[in-house]
């Protein structure tokens, strides 16, 4: 029987439409996240979609299929079609019908069923990674084939639940500290301590493997270091740039008990190998020529690692994820604000690092006080005339470059900067002759990929410590950027339509304030323009999340209103 005042549309192709102005929206949301993905979120209403991965992660964390389809009952406005349930059963029964387990030394593929069996069996490209068939629904694998295993399977529709175990690892003994270094009170926060136990699981073989999923400046870190305190082992950690790298040192050192000489960095300035090793992942993909080998992965065989922690694993670069393929005996801990990846390669994550194991929604954080209150606008500027007959004769990806270095985004910035100058400004943009004019016209330092690592580190320092209110940062900023006095970003250009860029940066100024005030994220896009489009899709994790965008034109200034009086859409 229809129910007109609910949200959801449910259709046949397992999308869901989500009406944004209704009362039930948020608590919609919130239900649909847990097993689909969110595809389109113009102003009125959002477009998710039920997936086979979405579902398989939501079966991981232990939802049942009747659960999915009864939350989809109970917000839909409309019956749901016949097929959605048949087809949500399907698709989450088959999570667990296939098993990687050890008897003894062997490692073993486990199947349900025979006619399971005989289908696997059957396909000549998992067949080649088999060693042999030990009777109706049993096979034998190579142990340096795990990871292959579950990736060719999961390709064919079939995820594996890894029950396999893991390797013990070299013991390292250290405690986390009551009081840090730094004089400062320390423990877990509750959230933190949950997402360490569910992926610790007890030491059991149903944990160990798989990703946490936390917003910006609400300490993944912690979450980290927690887990490794669980195991006591040695560690490898994997880190998108030499700045993280030094963060989580840092963060070791003053957080725990493990002492200077049991943690190394191993990056393209140092390479020691130590019980604790903190590598990026720019180092371990280096190598001579495109015909040679990374020289550098022999450092997943330099030690009998415990635990590898993969920082914003949704960056790993595509070559890591062979290595990672033949390191499945050991833990894998994957850390990020976002699954989101541009190359579109999440199903690989959920089979060689191992389906989601916790998250937390953004706003709940931001409700409790871990992360500042924020609020996000896209002021729309228009094309200069000068510009529009160039714009409209180019091809689509110089289209985008002449849209986002639109200089009518000087003025509007400028405007913001004058309206913020109390505030601790980070403007970023991805086209470094945009930056360099912006960082001319404030007199304001200039940060980018050839920015050397103790200049960038004494520039950063500055900005922490107030002596320098407004920086200019380009995507070097995008992640593992710890500086919690940030209260404004401005954005003037991003990477195209990517969505993990967009919550990597409102991520930098979301660390709560000491005065409690707000965060601002500013957005300034070219309207009618692929820049306005690659926006629009550059917001769809943050809107999955709860976030919602001021769109507004320049001469509406709202960087002058207060948030409460704006209409946000």
């Amino acid at each position: 029987m229809p129910k007109p005042s609910n949200p959801l549309i449910v259709q046949s192709d397992k999308s869901v439409l989500l009406e944004v102005d209704n009362p039930l929206y948020e608590k919609a949301r919130d239900s649909l996240a847990r097993f689909a993905e969110l595809v389109k979120s113009p102003e009125y209403v959002h477009t998710y979609r039920i997936t086979p991965l979405s579902l398989w992660n939501a079966a991981a964390a232990g939802m049942k299929p009747d659960a999915v389809v009864q939350a989809l009952e109970q917000y839909a406005k409309y019956p749901i079609p016949g097929n959605i349930a048949r087809e949500i059963l399907d698709y989450m029964s088959r999570y667990g019908q296939l098993s990687l387990l050890k008897e003894g030394d062997r490692l073993i593929l486990s199947c349900a069923n025979d006619d399971l069996a005989e289908e696997i069996w059957a396909n000549t490209k998992v067949r080649e990674l088999l060693l042999d068939r030990l009777d109706k629904t049993r096979m034998l694998v190579d142990p340096a084939q795990r990871g292959f295993v579950k990736q060719i399977l999961l390709d064919f529709g079939h995820p594996v639940d890894d029950i396999a175990g893991y390797v013990k690892g070299e013991e390292l003994p250290f405690e986390l500290r009551s009081t840090t270094l730094g004089g400062r009170p320390f423990k877990l926060r509750a959230y933190q301590q949950d997402a360490a136990a569910t992926f610790y699981a007890g030491g059991g073989i149903t944990g160990g493997s798989g990703v946490v999923v936390l917003p910006c400046g609400s300490g993944k870190t912690m979450v980290g270091m927690g887990i490794m305190h669980e195991l006591q082992t040695s560690t490898l950690i994997l880190c998108p740039n030499v700045v993280a790298v030094r963060q989580w040192i840092a963060e070791l050192l003053d957080k725990t008990t493990l002492t200077p000489e049991q943690i190394g960095e191993y990056t393209g300035d140092n390479k020691n190998v130590r019980p604790i090793t903190v590598a990026t992942y720019q180092i371990l993909t280096w190598r001579r020529s495109r015909e040679e080998e990374f020289e550098h992965f022999k450092i997943f065989e330099a030690r009998k690692w415990g635990l590898i922690i993969y920082d914003e694993v949704h960056l790993l670069p595509a070559p890591v994820f062979r290595v990672t393929a033949s390191i499945q005996a050991t833990r894998r801990l994957g850390l990020t604000a976002t699954l989101v990846r541009e190359d579109e390669r999440e199903e690989d994550v959920f089979s060689l690092i191992g389906p989601k194991r916790y998250d937390v929604p953004w706003k709940q954080l931001e409700d409790q006080g871990w992360i500042a209150t924020a609020v996000c606008y896209e002021i729309r500027v228009d094309l200069p005339d000068s510009l529009k007959r160039k714009y409209a004769i180019e091809e689509d990806r110089r289209k985008y470059r002449i849209a986002a270095e639109n200089p009518v985004k000087l003025e509007v910035l400028l405007k913001i900067v004058a309206h913020h100058q109390k505030d601790n400004i980070l403007i970023i943009g991805m086209y470094l002759d945009q930056l360099k004019i912006i960082a001319d016209e404030l007199e304001a330092p200039l940060i980018t990929g050839k920015t050397g690592n103790d200049e960038r580190q004494e520039l950063y320092d500055g900005f922490r410590h107030g002596k320098i209110k407004t920086l200019v940062v380009s995507k070097v900023a995008n992640f593992a950027l710890d500086l919690p006095d940030a209260n404004v970003a401005i954005q003037v250009s991003g990477t195209f339509g990517s969505r993990q860029e967009e919550a990597q940066r409102l991520g930098r100024i979301l660390r709560p304030k000491v005065d409690g005030s707000l965060a601002r994220f500013y957005s300034i896009v070219t309207k009618d323009t692929r820049d306005m489009d690659f926006g629009a899709k550059r917001q769809l994790f943050l809107t999955e999340q709860g976030y919602q965008y001021v769109i507004a034109s320049a001469d509406e200034e709202v960087w002058k209103q207060a948030p409460e009086s704006l209409c946000a859409v």
